[in-house]
């Protein structure tokens, strides 16, 4: 039986003209991959209206020191959950490492620190995750969905978030420019 292929610490880019439109050029830091699923995190879509400070007041914790930062689209699967993707400079309670790329807090310990500024000194903060069961994600693979491209800190961390989707594709030499939804006939 093939192996699939393990993505953890990969991006995951949707292609144009992917049916489900939740996922337009969307941007998902995949946190695990394995024989059982895949978890992802997006960070290609903010969410408008709302900040990390105005979250922290929501949660209510006292924004302190933390930034206007964006909260992101993570995914469709529980919106209401927050996950911090974050530099290796911090840890914290149930902090997991994605391969040498980041860190994931689902917890809020992250945001208290953050906001006491002893946080990370980078992260992105998202609502939801995407998720896929056994064999989902290998079969949407081959389907010509999604696009997998290498995860750096620069796209993670530095790009704005309109802008990663693109810089993600241009990292391994792709004009998404040239990129279209639909295949044509010869």
């Amino acid at each position: 039986m093939d192996q699939p292929p393990f993505l953890t610490g990969q991006l995951l880019l949707a292609m144009p003209g992917m049916s489900d439109a939740r996922f337009e050029q969307a941007v998902i830091v995949m946190a695990a991959h394995d024989e059982e699923g895949a978890i992802g995190v997006g960070i290609g879509h903010e969410r408008a209206g709302v900040t990390l400070r105005d979250l922290l007041k929501q949660l209510d914790m006292d924004p302190g020191d933390a930034p206007a930062a964006p909260i992101h689209h993570g995914g469709p699967v529980e919106p209401g959950r927050g996950f911090v993707l974050h530099s290796l400079d911090w840890s914290g309670q149930d902090t997991v490492q994605i391969g040498g790329l980041c860190a994931l807090t689902g917890t809020q310990d992250v945001l208290q620190a953050i906001a006491e500024g002893k946080g990370p000194s980078q992260f992105v903060v998202s609502l939801g995750y995407a998720g896929w069961e056994q064999g989902q994600l290998e079969g949407e693979l081959t389907q010509h969905g999604w696009f997998t491209a290498p995860a750096s800190p620069e796209i993670l961390f530095d790009t704005g978030s309109e802008d990663r989707w693109a810089a993600a594709f241009k990292s391994v030499g792709v004009d998404p420019s040239l990129l279209v939804g639909e295949g044509g006939e010869a």
